[in-house]
């Protein structure tokens, strides 16, 4: 079929593959729950990549940079509940992009839940009926409410299987 569009690509290959996943409630409170890192290079599947959370080879300036236009997409999109982002991240410079946006649960989001004990989909359920994130109990802890950025002091790895 014949079309006017023209598509011009450019190669990213041996860029940084890092994923941020971000919640936000219909008030606009807005957390990012985990970062999380591919050791593989842009091009492997995240699926057979090993990921890393949190990421271990950016700079606070990187991270923060990534963080704040994670938060930004989720409320350009207008999105109430959980949402993946990825990006390209050139590794010699800050250069970088927005390679996919999922407002949905993944098998990212089933890892970042696991790695951080924050439960995406207990918070995505309770955030589709309106309810603000500060008044949603962190059914894992039990204690606190689920409008802070979980903190980690420990790495989570997972390296793909198969069998």
């Amino acid at each position: 079929a014949h079309s006017s569009q023209l598509i011009i690509d450019k190669s990213l290959k041996g860029w940084k593959e890092v994923e941020y996943e971000v919640v936000r409630d219909a008030y606009d409170n807005c957390i990012t729950v985990c970062n999380m890192e591919n050791l593989d290079p842009l091009g492997i599947h995240t699926g057979e990549s090993i990921v890393v959370a949190p990421s271990q080879t950016l700079s606070n300036r990187e991270y923060n940079m990534l963080r704040s236009t994670a938060l930004k997409v989720i409320r350009h999109f207008g999105v109430v509940g959980e949402c993946n982002i990825q990006y390209a991240l050139n590794p010699n410079s800050e250069e970088y992009y927005i390679i996919e946006v999922n407002a949905r649960l993944s098998r990212s989001s089933a890892l970042a839940s696991k790695a951080t004990g924050y439960p995406l989909a207990y918070v995505a359920a309770k955030l589709s009926l309106g309810i603000p994130l500060p008044n949603i109990k962190n059914s894992v802890t039990g204690v606190t409410t689920t409008c802070f950025d979980p903190s980690l002091d420990y790495c989570v790895v997972k390296i793909p299987r198969w069998d």
